[in-house]
C-alpha cells in the first residue's frame, strides 16, 4: 500500500539523502529542516544510486508545480509581504495592436476658434454661408489648404456654428492633421453636443493617433447620430484593437482588485497572528483573569469600585486582605457563576443587591473585602445590602 512505498522511499533517501536537492523534492527537504535535519549539498547522482530514486517519476525530469505552491508552502514564520511577490512584482503584459496606419502626431499651432461671445448680423451670417459653400467647392477639388481657409473665415464672422468646425477639421483631416482636426470637433461638439459629424471625424483623427478605444466610443456614438456607411466602415476598423485594449483594461483591474483582496488577507493574518502572540504573552498574568489589569475582568484598576491602584478597597496596596489566599480568589473565579457575577457588580456596583441571597457570591465578596465591609467597598448599595442580610441573621438568632 501507500504506506509500504513511503517506507521504501524513506530508506532510499536515507542511503542517497542528495536526491532531496533535486527541484520536486524540494518540499520533502523542507520538511526535513523545518524539524532540525540536513541535507548535504551536491547533485544526485542516479548511477551511483544504484537506480532511480522510487518516487514513481524520472529523478532528472522537471516537476510542474502550481503557482500556487510557493505560497502554500510558506513557512507561517516567514514574512507575511513576501507572499506573491512575485506576481504583484510582474510587469504587465503588453497588448500586441495593429498598429497600421497609425500616423505621427501634428504640433501645429493652435486654429483660430473666433470669438465665443460674438453675436454675429444676419449680412455676417448670410457672408458665413458664402464662405462655407466656397470651402466646400475647394475641399471637393482636394484643395484642403484653401478649403480651412475659407472656414476659417466663415468661423470668424459666425463662430457660433458647429458645423462649420466640424468641416474644418474633416479638412485638417484629409492633411494628416488628427490633433488640429480634435480641436476642431471638440469646439464643434462645445457648441453641439449632438453633431455627429463632430464624432465621426474626431473618431478618424484618433484613430490615425493610435487611440482605438476612444476612437470606437466616438464612431459608435457617430453611427447612432447619424448613421453612413462610411462612419460604420471606420468603426469595424478599429473595434478589434478596442476590444484588445478593453479586455487587457479589465483584465488589469481584476488584478488589482484581487492584489488588494491579497493584501487585506495579508494584514488581517499579521493582525490575528499579533493578537495570538498577545493572548499567548497575557496568559495567566496579571492575577490571572481575563481582559483584567489588576485582576478581576473588566480592566479597573485596584479592582473593585473604591479601591486602591494594586488591588482591593480598604487601602491594601498589593491588592488581598492579609488572611486571603490569592490562590482562594483564582480558584472562585474559576467557577463562571462568580466570575459573570464580579463583572456584573464591576459594571454597576448597585448590581451587588442582587446576590444577597446567593450565599456563594455574598460571602465570596465578604471575604475579599477587608473586614468584611462591604458597604465601605461598594457605598450605599453595599450598605443595603449588608443591612438586608445582617438583620436576617439577628432574627435568626433572636428566635
Amino acid at each position: 500500500g501507500d504506506l509500504a512505498k513511503l517506507k521504501v522511499f524513506i530508506e532510499f533517501v536515507v542511503a542517497n539523502p542528495t536526491v532531496l536537492n533535486l527541484p520536486h523534492l524540494q518540499f520533502v527537504k523542507l520538511f526535513v529542516e523545518k524539524f532540525g535535519g540536513t541535507v548535504p549539498p551536491g547533485e544526485f547522482n542516479e548511477d551511483s544510486a544504484g537506480g532511480k530514486c522510487p518516487f514513481g517519476g524520472d529523478a532528472g525530469a522537471k516537476a510542474k508545480v502550481p503557482a500556487s505552491g510557493a505560497a502554500d508552502s510558506a513557512d507561517a514564520n516567514a514574512p507575511v509581504d513576501s507572499e506573491d511577490e512575485e506576481s504583484l512584482s510582474d510587469p504587465e503584459s503588453d497588448v500586441e495592436l495593429d498598429m497600421e496606419g497609425v500616423i505621427e502626431a501634428d504640433h501645429d499651432p493652435a486654429q483660430p476658434m473666433g470669438d465665443s461671445n460674438k453675436e454675429p448680423t444676419e449680412e455676417e451670417v448670410d457672408q458665413a454661408s458664402d464662405l462655407r459653400a466656397q470651402a466646400a467647392s475647394a475641399y471637393g477639388q482636394q484643395k484642403f489648404d484653401e478649403a480651412i481657409a475659407f472656414y476659417t473665415k466663415a468661423i470668424e464672422l459666425n463662430p457660433g456654428n458647429a458645423l462649420f468646425h466640424a468641416k474644418r477639421g474633416q479638412a485638417f483631416l484629409k492633411l494628416k492633421k488628427p490633433n488640429a482636426c480634435i480641436r476642431d470637433c471638440d469646439k464643434a461638439l462645445e457648441l453641439n453636443c449632438d453633431s455627429a459629424a463632430a464624432y465621426k471625424f474626431r473618431g478618424r483623427a484618433r484613430r490615425l493617433l493610435g487611440d482605438f478605444e476612444l476612437a470606437a466610443k466616438d464612431l459608435r456614438q457617430a453611427c447612432k447620430l447619424d448613421f453612413d456607411e462610411e462612419t460604420d466602415e471606420w468603426l469595424k476598423e478599429v473595434t478589434p484593437n478596442a476590444k484588445k485594449i478593453e479586455q487587457h483594461r479589465v483584465k488589469q483591474e481584476r488584478r488589482k482588485a484581487e492584489r488588494k483582496i491579497k493584501e487585506r488577507q495579508r494584514a488581517q493574518r499579521r493582525a490575528r497572528k499579533e493578537q495570538e502572540k498577545q493572548n499567548a504573552s497575557s496568559g495567566g498574568s496579571n492575577g490571572g483573569f481575563p481582559g483584567g489589569s489588576s485582576g478581576f475582568p473588566g480592566g479597573v484598576p485596584g479592582g473593585f469600585p473604591g479601591g486602591a491602584p494594586g488591588g482591593f478597597p480598604g487601602g491594601f496596596p498589593g491588592g488581598l486582605p492579609g488572611n486571603v489566599d490569592m490562590t482562594d480568589l483564582l480558584g472562585a473565579m474559576k467557577d463562571p457563576e462568580v466570575a459573570a457575577a464580579m463583572q456584573d457588580i464591576l459594571a454597576n456596583p448597585a448590581n451587588i443587591t442582587k446576590y444577597v441571597s446567593n450565599p456563594k457570591i455574598f460571602n465570596l465578596i465578604k471575604k475579599f473585602v477587608p473586614g468584611g465591609d462591604v458597604g465601605a467597598a461598594f457605598g450605599q448599595a453595599g450598605e443595603k445590602a449588608g443591612e438586608s442580610s445582617e438583620p436576617k441573621t439577628k432574627k435568626d438568632s433572636a428566635d
